[in-house]
């Protein structure tokens, strides 16, 4: 059986139990050492074989997996986040599926909400924004022409860009340019949740320049959007005393408590 996991964003601990368990199985392990922490395959087991497959193509990557699993033994494949944001997985489940080869998919918790709770952040605050985009600039490899970070940028919702820290004086002036204000509030977290965490939060005309004090420009997520300055929003209607839910009725004003 082969099993796709999410790692989680760094720490060793912010795996699920699930994550972790099936580490703990696993015959093989085959991780993005590039991004993974190595520090999460010290739940391998005696005797584990472990690859890293930055250093390998997706046809060496299969050329492991799928004897592996073939001879009966457990395989772990081993995402950093989560597996769904960007870690080529569809590739190697259709090659999978050529061949008749049974595998799951387990959930990891990804760089954005690793961010967001390092910053004590809510990406949904009612009354300023309701929506997180999550993508990417186009750098070596391309985006859709739709999905550009001005056609994005001109929604002013809460956005989580991932793989584009190298590229912040260009990204900043791209989302200028698609309608966030120069004084939108903005953050980089540079491995959220590792040890070694790094937080910067600014407006967004300094990003770049922030971020080159601390010499990031790799293994980073940007944020951007007025919620990050946790300003001025609405009371959730969830937990308000005058709105009625499925669950309670709403209470007449006078026995509301008030601030």
């Amino acid at each position: 059986m082969i099993n796709f996991v999410g790692a989680g964003p760094g720490a060793t601990d912010l795996i699920t139990v699930r994550g972790m368990e099936l580490i703990g199985k696993a015959d093989v392990i085959i991780y993005a050492g590039s991004l993974v922490n190595p520090a999460l395959l010290d739940y391998a087991k005696d005797g584990c074989e472990i690859h890293d497959s930055s250093k390998m193509t997706l046809e060496e990557v299969l050329d492991v997996m799928i004897p592996t699993s073939e001879s009966g033994k457990e395989v772990v494949r081993l995402h950093t986040g989560d597996a769904s944001i960007y870690g080529a997985i569809r590739e190697q489940m259709d090659e999978l599926d050529k061949r008749g080869i049974a595998y799951a998919t387990c959930p990891g918790v990804s760089a954005a909400f690793g961010a967001a709770s390092s910053l004590n952040l809510e990406y949904t605050l009612p009354g300023i924004s309701q929506t997180l985009i999550i993508t990417r600039m186009e750098g070596r490899t391309a985006v859709p022409e739709k999905e550009k970070i001005e056609s994005l940028a001109s929604h002013k919702a809460s956005m989580a860009i991932y793989l584009s820290a190298g590229m912040l004086d260009e990204l900043s002036k791209r989302l200028i340019a698609g309608g966030y204000s120069e004084d939108t509030p903005a953050a980089i977290v540079y491995k959220a949740t590792w040890p070694e965490e790094k937080r910067i939060v600014c407006p967004l005309k300094d990003l770049a320049s922030e971020a080159a004090k601390e010499n990031i420009t790799k293994t980073a997520i940007v944020l951007v959007g007025d919620v990050i300055a946790n300003g001025t929003y609405e009371r959730s209607k969830l937990y308000d005393p005058s709105f009625t839910t499925e669950f309670r009725q709403a209470k007449p004003a006078d026995e509301s408590i008030e601030k």
